[in-house]
């Protein structure tokens, strides 16, 4: 398998083989925040899901891929504190804000700046098409901004708040995708990098801050539903992440993290259809505008 990605890089089939794991990244990623976002505590979701994705890692990463290379050990280092800020972020804007407000910000500003980090650190560049394509997402996700702070009635007290975490936390996206592209072509082995990173990230600092948490509640929720939200979140995560992990691989990485952004799509049928969260048309319109950009994105390429 690892000979077979190595043969593909760069090529025709390497691209399309990356436009359907971002594409598959986008739906699961939207699934994964449903998840987080449901009905418990979104800081004890966290925990239980980066426990059980860690936990199934661990295995993996210490008995079957190859052993991590000496330069790969500082990588693993600067993505486990790049993860971390995001998560802190993300668990405070899933605390302040209704999940069909904040992740189409969180996720439509990612892209935005990792276009610019794909330049900086890959030289990737983008043709005055693809720059259209942005400023359409752009639009989209600052006219979804403008919609909620003027016609969101929930949690008003929070929403300009929440608003900015939501931006602060798709910069934490936008630079671990381009900090995980950079650490997947490092590895010489991409399943080593993809095994190492779960069983790091997962079992380090979040599952013990969610139990810390889980213990000093007064009215705690039954540990059952929760683990049980936690495994299928993990599983989630290995498709999830890793699907977009491995696309930046295979392909360019600014072209990805674009593309995976029509997860808001997703996300407002999630937040509508599980969560109960009303959506409306205006603001499903401008979802789809954000989607729209990713797609002139990949069609400008």
């Amino acid at each position: 398998m690892t000979e077979w990605i190595a043969g593909i890089e760069g090529t025709e089939a390497g691209h399309r083989l990356a436009l359907l794991l971002a594409l598959a990244a986008a739906f699961l990623h939207a699934v994964f925040g449903a998840l987080q976002k449901g009905r418990h505590d979104p800081w004890l979701s966290r925990g239980a899901i980066d426990f059980s994705y860690g936990a199934m890692a661990a295995p993996v990463a210490l008995f079957v891929v190859p052993w991590p290379e000496p330069h790969m050990w500082p990588i693993f280092v600067t993505v486990f504190f790049i993860h971390l800020g995001y998560k802190l972020a993300q668990g405070y804007t899933y605390t302040k804000g209704a999940y069909t407000v904040v992740y189409p910000v969180v996720r439509g500003t990612g892209p935005f700046f990792a276009v610019i980090g794909a330049y900086l650190l890959f030289g990737e560049t983008f043709t005055v098409t693809q720059w259209l394509g942005v400023g359409v997402l752009l639009a989209g996700i600052f006219g979804l901004a403008v919609y909620n702070l003027i016609h969101w009635q929930l949690d008003r007290d929070t929403l300009r708040p929440a608003l900015a975490l939501a931006v602060l936390t798709g910069a934490f996206v936008a630079l671990y995708t381009t900090y995980d592209a950079y650490g997947i072509r490092a590895s010489a082995d991409p399943f080593t990098f993809l095994a190492w990173f779960f069983m790091i990230d997962g079992l380090t600092v979040m599952p013990w801050l969610a139990a810390t948490r889980w213990l000093r509640m007064g009215d705690r929720p039954d540990l059952g539903p929760l683990m049980l939200r936690g495994l299928a979140g993990g599983f989630v995560a290995f498709f999830s992440f890793g699907a977009i992990m491995m696309a930046t691989r295979l392909d360019k990485v600014g072209e990805a993290a674009v593309l995976r952004e029509t997860s808001t799509v997703f996300a407002a049928l999630i937040g509508w259809l599980a969560l109960g969260e009303l959506v409306g048309p205006r603001r499903l319109a401008l979802m789809a505008l954000i989607a729209a950009g990713a797609v002139i994105v990949e069609m400008g390429g």
